[in-house]
């Protein structure tokens, strides 16, 4: 029986990629985990591997196709056998389906009653034939912002873009937000909503610096796909997310001390890095304080069984990227340390693997590499949390004697989310991490 071949993840936020090549052909025999198609990331190439054996009977879309996550691109059956008329439909055009962790959020913005059974599907009395585009989008309007009527599609396409539904005119029955005016929205070109214009607390007024600089002293450079994406996610964190940060500073003489002693003897491939005990002992003491290795959807919070620990990655062309490193609570240091070698040389080949960059439960930004002494990072929405790590610095301590000497010492800071958690579990996180850090046999366990 022929079964579709689905259009994985492509980490946080991504919802599309492009088609660069395929690497197999409609008649190739395949075999799990055989990769089948490049894919652009905007972040980096992405390889596609299938997920079952057999002959590949469809494929789904041509080079420069965009190819939406979680839509049908191609089949694989038996030699000989048929894909299914019409139900490859070019991917191009395939909504995802929600995720579980997407379901919940859909509850807290009235879409509860499509999500009422067990599967996600909605309930068989509810299903109905499929509606015009008009009619799709006038369901589910919802007066958020405050006022606002918008579509569901037109909804989510601003939060993608970053766009204040306030700020825009709908042209929709009664006023209402309609998709294409979410596209053609211009920030410069709409007007200010009239709380701005009263000059209301908190009212955020549209951004204008006047037009754009020309002649032979500017260059103008286009903003690339990846930047944008960084930036939309950046601004949607900072303005959305209430973030509180507390620092600690933690004595690393003993982590380094083992560090030294665990890699002796051991190739470049399999040594340990002070970024592998750090993203240890991170997912360890995320057992002890299970709400911050949550993920916040409005009206509810999903709170994650297993520890998945995004790790921030320059990209060599700029920008950065989250490798994750699966169960990293539970994998031993020395297979940690080889499996994250390995994601991040994928990633500076460009040839990342969709399981490399999905599934973060919690991040880790280590600047430490860079000389810095002490960085506040950005959460990476919809994470709890987020640690900034400093560099390992000779700095004079008082020891306990009274006497003065010199110790390697490193700022950490965590940032959290405040709808989740408040300061003093994000201190008592720092404190068992320190811990850890700083009795670092802890982590061979």
């Amino acid at each position: 029986m022929a079964e579709p071949i689905m259009m994985p993840n492509l980490g946080a936020g991504m919802e599309e990629g492009t088609l660069i090549n395929w690497l197999k052909q409609v008649g190739d025999t395949v075999s799990d985990g055989d990769v089948i198609a490049e894919v652009d990331a905007d972040k980096a190439t992405v390889e596609v591997p299938v997920e079952i054996s057999g002959t590949i009977l469809s494929l789904e879309g041509e080079p420069g196709a965009t190819l939406k996550v979680g839509s049908v691109i191609g089949y694989v059956g038996q030699a000989g056998e048929n894909a299914p008329a019409g139900e490859a439909k070019p991917a191009a055009s395939s909504p995802p389906p929600p995720t579980p962790a997407e379901q919940p959020a859909a509850q807290g913005n009235g879409a509860a009653s499509a999500q009422k059974s067990g599967n996600g599907a909605p309930p068989a009395a509810q299903t109905a034939a499929p509606k015009e585009p008009a009619e799709a989008e006038a369901d589910g309007d919802s007066d958020y912002p405050a006022g606002v009527k918008a579509s569901p599609v037109a909804r989510k396409i601003a939060q993608d873009k970053g766009i204040d539904l306030s700020r825009v005119q709908g042209t929709g029955p009664g006023g209402r937000i309609v998709k294409a005016d979410v596209e053609n929205y211009k920030p410069a070109a709409a007007p200010a909503p009239a709380a701005a214009q009263a000059g209301a607390p908190g009212a955020i007024p549209a951004p204008s610096y006047g037009p754009l600089p020309s002649g032979p002293d500017v260059e103008v450079i286009e903003t690339s796909k990846l930047r944008s994406r960084i930036a939309a996610r950046m601004t949607e964190s900072k303005q959305q997310i209430p973030h509180f940060y507390v620092t600690t500073e933690i004595d690393v003489e003993a982590m380094l001390a083992l560090r030294k002693q665990l890699n002796e003897g051991l190739d470049d491939a399999q040594k340990i890095s002070v970024n592998d005990m750090v993203i240890k002992a991170t997912a360890l003491t995320l057992r002890q304080f299970p709400n911050l290795n949550s993920h916040y959807y409005g009206d509810q919070t999903v709170r994650h069984k297993r520890i998945h620990i995004g790790i921030a990655v320059a990209l060599p062309q700029g920008g950065l990227i989250n490798v994750v490193a699966k169960d990293a609570d539970k994998v031993s240091l020395g297979t940690l340390a080889v499996t994250n070698k390995e994601m991040i040389a994928r990633v500076i080949e460009g040839k990342l693997k969709p399981d490399d960059i999905s599934g973060s439960t919690f991040t880790v930004s280590n600047m430490g590499m860079y000389d810095v002494e002490h960085f506040i990072a950005v959460i990476n929405p919809p994470e709890a949390g987020i640690l900034a790590i400093g560099s390992a610095m000779k700095v004079p301590v008082v020891k306990p004697d009274g006497t003065v000497g010199v110790g390697n010492h490193m700022k950490v800071t965590i940032s959290v989310d405040h709808r989740v958690s408040d300061g003093a579990e994000g201190a008592k996180y720092l404190q068992a991490f320190k811990k850890l850090i700083e009795t670092p046999m802890q982590l061979l366990l």
